[in-house]
């Protein structure tokens, strides 16, 4: 089946907005990733301009990402920089960092420290009152083959992120799920950048599109109260 198109997701998150008696707040919180992405072009700017001009929708998106950020680093600053904002749907990105770093010899996260990072910012948001969209990790290289040298630890945070948000009835955006079978179809040639990143990890223009739409369907879906 088709996939909708971008301009209906927008749509009917418009329409959605508009029936609300209030307007809705939208935190993203992450890395570099989410950092980038809140400037011009970027997949939060991508929502925000979308939603905002074209369809003049009453919400506020605010982007709070940091570069080199993992999972301990958003636990720091999850009342700073999010909760103290008082956010309706909070948007969490994460992962990349805590595998990553350990390939640059710069300290990632345990897995069992990722996962209870995990589930004390998901447990202070939602005390908070906001719902949640959890994102799994995207890419360190777009090999399409797997053969990436973090993919398989990739997948194992993947794995917890999913788990958490199960055990918890936390919406998963499954980024990692969508990007992988994205790159299947569009790096025939097996590139380990330039696709969809424009270094194997921050997304380029066609990343921050596609991960604009990933994660669009995901506010449409908590937008309707599912």
């Amino acid at each position: 089946m088709r996939l909708p198109s971008l301009a209906i997701l927008v749509a009917s998150l418009s329409a959605l907005f508009q029936g609300c008696a209030t307007s809705e707040r939208i935190a993203f919180l992450g890395d570099s990733i989410t950092e980038e992405g809140n400037r011009p072009g970027g997949y939060v700017d991508l929502i925000r301009q979308r939603l905002k001009n074209s369809y003049n929708t009453p919400s506020e998106v605010i982007g709070a990402g940091i570069s080199g950020n993992k999972v301990t680093d958003l636990q720091a600053r999850l009342e700073k920089d999010i909760l103290s904002k008082t956010p309706n749907i909070v948007v969490i990105y994460i992962g990349i960092n805590d595998v990553w770093h350990y390939q640059l010899g710069i300290g990632g996260t345990s897995a069992e420290r990722y996962e209870a990072g995990l589930r004390d910012i998901l447990a202070r948001t939602s005390a908070g009152g906001a719902r949640v969209v959890l994102c799994t990790p995207t890419v360190v290289g777009e090999k399409s083959d797997g053969t990436n040298p973090l993919d398989a630890m990739l997948d194992k945070y993947s794995d917890i992120t999913r788990a958490v948000g199960r055990s918890t009835g936390t919406l998963i955006c499954d980024l990692r799920k969508a990007i992988i079978a994205e790159l299947k179809q569009r790096n025939s040639e097996n590139k380990e950048k330039g696709v969809l990143t424009r270094d194997g990890v921050h997304l380029n223009e066609a990343g921050n599109r596609f991960v604009a739409e990933e994660i669009l369907k995901a506010l449409n879906y908590v937008l309707r109260g599912n």
